[in-house]
């Protein structure tokens, strides 16, 4: 069975994504995909600009950050193309070529 949740408005099981939206084929209704994530209490995960964050997505260093008991720096505008959303304190897991695995807070990075 489907995972997309029911019209809040009719109740109808036969929604349907459409780019960033959700819509209802028997009453017109839609509305947004972050919305409805929001509602059910599932983090959604925002950039610096407030772009939204995924799974895999690939995002670019909008500022120097130390690395913490280490003397090496992550520059500005450092590309890292894949990451992973997790909960906690800091909301990437990502790999950056020449220091490693590393944990991100998402207010430093931008949506590539």
């Amino acid at each position: 069975m489907s995972d997309l949740p029911k019209c809040p408005t009719c109740s109808s099981e036969y929604t349907y994504e459409d780019g960033e939206m959700y819509v209802c084929p028997e009453c017109a209704f839609e509305w947004l995909i972050t919305a409805a994530k929001e509602a059910t209490g599932e983090p959604v995960v925002r950039d610096a600009f407030g772009n939204e964050l995924k799974a895999g997505d690939s995002i670019t260093v909008i500022k120097d950050l130390k690395i913490k008991g280490s003397s090496s720096v992550v520059k500005t505008g450092v590309k890292i193309k894949i990451i992973r959303l997790v909960s906690g304190d800091h909301d990437i897991d990502c790999k950056i070529d020449g220091i490693g695995a590393m944990q991100l807070k998402s207010e430093f990075v931008k949506k590539a």
